[in-house]
């Protein structure tokens, strides 16, 4: 069992900077990272949590700025989005930051993705709900095709683009890994396209087992399981070893660093059990 962290980097919690090499030192091998551009003012999407929208979602730091700052004071923390709203990004421009990512981190990145939530947030960058899965799905072989070819070209329904070049290339090969987030069968259908995992958010084990088994049917029998914002329950670790995860990614509060480091040695010890 891996076990790495989840969590909302913003400007009043611990640095970046601080934060990368406390998860190294206490054994973690990954960090994901949640993404917001924004938060409109007025919105009728309701929050998933079930209560008032979190202070955090609309104070996110840019991930990719964020892990950048995050390599070059770790030596082997893998770098990960979770998830990056590829909905509400031109996905020329995310090519290129995920690749120089990978490039500077010597092969650290994990691209994790997912259509995003927040309509009005998403409209905002132009983009219509309905079709965001449709979006996504384009934009990530766009994607694709400018991290594995020379000369990249895509024509789609929302992305188009003649031969064109684009450097740098991930070290990753034939690119970093893509986990995918969601619950539909249509996720699971993505995983089996272009995924590398399932990245499932903090859903308890016993409701799990059946998604998993559901997955795999349409993902294959050895599609990864990564569990986001996982609860910090001896009880829960268990029962994940148990499903075959892969990776636990504990979810950790955004708090000053004080209050983290104090956070992230109680996550460590539950982790030191299991590895």
């Amino acid at each position: 069992m891996k076990f790495g962290i989840s969590t909302f980097v913003t400007d009043e919690g611990i640095t970046p900077t601080a934060l990368g090499p406390a998860l190294e030192q206490r054994g973690f091998d990954s960090l994901f990272l949640a993404e917001h551009t924004h938060v409109p003012a007025s919105r009728e999407t309701p929050y998933p949590g079930g209560e008032e929208l979190p202070r955090i979602y609309y104070r996110t730091l840019d991930p990719f700025v964020t892990l950048s700052a995050i390599a070059p004071v770790t030596s082997d923390l893998l770098l990960g989005t979770g998830i990056a709203l590829v909905v509400q990004r031109d996905p020329i421009i995310t090519a290129k930051e995920v690749a120089s990512l990978d490039l500077i981190s010597g092969g650290r990145v994990i691209f994790g993705v997912g259509a995003g939530w927040n309509r009005e947030e998403m409209r905002n960058h132009g983009t219509d709900p309905r079709t965001r899965g449709r979006l996504m799905d384009e934009r990530i072989h766009a994607m694709i095709e400018l991290w594995t070819k020379d000369k990249a070209e895509f024509h789609g329904e929302f992305v188009d683009f003649d031969p064109t070049y684009s450097w740098p290339k991930p070290v990753q090969k034939p690119h970093p890994p893509i986990y995918v987030g969601g619950a539909s069968d249509r996720t699971f259908a993505r995983v089996a396209e272009y995924g590398s995992a399932w990245l499932v958010t903090g859903v308890h084990p016993k409701e799990l087992g059946p998604q998993i088994e559901r997955m795999r049917q349409k993902a294959g029998a050895d599609a990864a399981v990564v569990v986001y914002a996982a609860p910090p329950e001896r009880e829960a670790v268990e029962a994940y070893v148990q499903l075959g995860v892969e990776r636990v990614l504990f979810y950790l509060p955004t708090e000053p660093e004080s209050e983290t480091l104090r956070i992230l040695d109680e996550l460590a010890e539950i982790a030191a059990a299991y590895r």
